[in-house]
C-alpha cells in the first residue's frame, strides 16, 4: 500500500559538519539545476547549500541545464568527471534524467532528487509534501470559492510534482467536481511552468469561457503572475482567487494586494540545508536508512521505494503574512508594496 510519510519542518535536525571532519578528505558536492533562472534557486536553495557545505570544508560545484533535458545528461556526466562525491539533482525530466543517474550509481556516487522525484531506488530524494501542497492550495481557493467555474494551470508533464499537486487538489475538491458545483472549465498542463505559457493558457480558456471563470488553481507562483496578468487584462485581478506556491516575493505582494489568493511557503532554505546535509553524509559513507530524518516514501507513479525526506509546507494569506515577514523570507516594505492601508494587518 502507497503511503507517505511527512517529516515535520521544523524536525529537520541540524548535522554538525565541521571543517575538521573532512580534513583528511574534502568532499566536492555537486549540484545539477534545471534552469537557474527560476527566482527560488539562487535566491534561497543555493546559498542554503553552499552554507552549509561550506562550513564543512566542502566544495561546491554546480551546472545550470538551461530547461533542456539534453544538456542536463551531459551536465551530470560533467559533474562525475569533476569528482563529484555526491550529485544533488534537479530534473527538467524525470525519466530522460535516469541515464545520468543510473551512471554516477554505477560509480559509486549518491545522487539525491531535489524537490522533484526521480524514481530510482538507487537515488535518495527530498522535498516538500507535493501533494499536501495541492491540498492546502485547494482548501484555500475552495474555502472562498466553494461552487463554480475552476480552470487548472498545472506545472511541466515531465515533472512528477504537476501531477502530485493536483492529486492533492483533488483530495480537496473531487466530491464538488462529481456533485457538479464546481465545473472544470479549463485545465492545461505548462511547458517548463513558464509565466508567459501560462499567461497565454489563460487568456484562451477566459475567451473560450467568455471570461466566465470563478477560481484558478495555479500549481505555482510563476505561472500564477502569468494568470493574474491575463485576468487583469480583463478587470478581473482580484476578483478571481488564484493560487500558487514558492512565496516569491512578487506573489506575496500580490498576496497583500489581494490579486492572488495564496502562496504556500516551502522554504527554500530548509530544502537546500536538508539536502546538502544529506549529501554530505551520503558522501562520507553513511547508508540512506541512516540519513536524519530519512522515511520510506512509494508514492510515485511507478510505486518505487525511495529512501526520502519530507518537509511541511505553510499557505500564506492575507491573514498570515507575518511569518514569512518574521521569519526574514521578505521584508514589509516589499510585502506591502501598494497595499492600501487598513487592508492588511501586517501592512499598517
Amino acid at each position: 500500500m502507497k503511503h507517505l510519510a511527512v517529516a515535520l519542518l521544523g524536525a529537520v535536525a541540524v548535522v554538525s559538519m565541521s571543517a575538521g571532519a573532512f580534513a583528511q578528505n574534502a568532499p566536492v558536492i555537486g549540484v545539477s539545476w534545471n534552469n537557474f533562472q527560476e527566482e527560488r534557486w539562487g535566491k534561497w536553495d543555493e546559498p542554503a547549500m553552499k552554507e552549509v557545505l561550506s562550513a564543512a570544508g566542502a566544495t561546491y560545484i554546480s551546472t545550470d541545464a538551461q530547461s533542456s533535458a539534453t544538456k542536463q545528461l551531459s551536465d551530470v556526466e560533467n559533474l562525475i568527471s569533476q569528482g563529484a562525491d555526491a550529485i544533488i539533482i534537479l530534473a527538467q525530466d524525470t525519466e530522460a534524467i535516469q541515464p545520468a543517474v543510473q551512471k554516477a550509481l554505477d560509480e559509486g556516487i549518491p545522487v539525491i532528487g531535489y524537490d522533484r522525484l526521480i524514481e530510482n531506488p538507487g537515488a535518495f530524494y527530498i522535498t516538500f509534501d507535493n501533494k499536501g501542497v495541492g491540498v492546502l492550495m485547494a482548501q484555500t481557493i475552495f474555502g472562498l470559492v466553494p461552487e463554480g467555474n475552476y480552470v487548472f494551470i498545472k506545472g511541466n508533464a515531465a515533472d512528477p510534482n504537476a501531477d502530485f499537486l493536483f492529486s492533492g487538489m483533488m483530495e480537496v475538491i473531487g466530491g464538488a467536481l462529481d456533485s457538479g458545483a464546481i465545473k472544470n472549465v479549463g485545465e492545461t498542463y505548462t511547458d517548463n511552468w513558464d509565466p508567459t505559457n501560462a499567461q497565454r493558457e489563460m487568456e484562451q480558456f477566459l475567451t473560450v469561457n467568455n471570461n466566465n471563470v470563478d477560481a484558478v488553481l495555479s500549481e505555482n507562483d510563476g505561472m500564477a503572475s502569468g494568470v493574474v496578468a491575463a485576468l487583469a487584462a480583463q478587470g478581473l485581478a482580484g476578483q478571481v482567487p488564484v493560487s500558487g506556491q514558492d512565496a516569491d516575493l512578487a506573489a506575496l505582494n500580490r498576496v497583500a494586494l489581494g490579486t492572488q489568493a495564496v502562496s504556500v511557503w516551502k522554504d527554500a532554505r530548509a530544502l537546500g540545508k536538508a539536502a546538502a546535509e544529506a549529501a554530505l553524509q551520503l558522501a562520507g559513507g553513511s547508508s540512506m536508512d541512516s540519513i536524519t530524518d530519512s522515511v520510506m516514501f512509494n508514492g510515485g507513479p511507478k510505486g518505487v521505494d525511495m529512501h526520502s525526506i519530507f518537509l511541511t509546507p505553510v499557505p500564506i494569506t492575507r491573514d498570515n503574512l507575518n511569518l514569512v515577514i518574521d521569519a526574514g523570507w521578505i521584508s514589509k516594505e516589499q510585502a506591502c508594496q501598494g497595499v492600501p492601508a487598513g487592508t492588511v494587518a501586517v501592512c499598517g
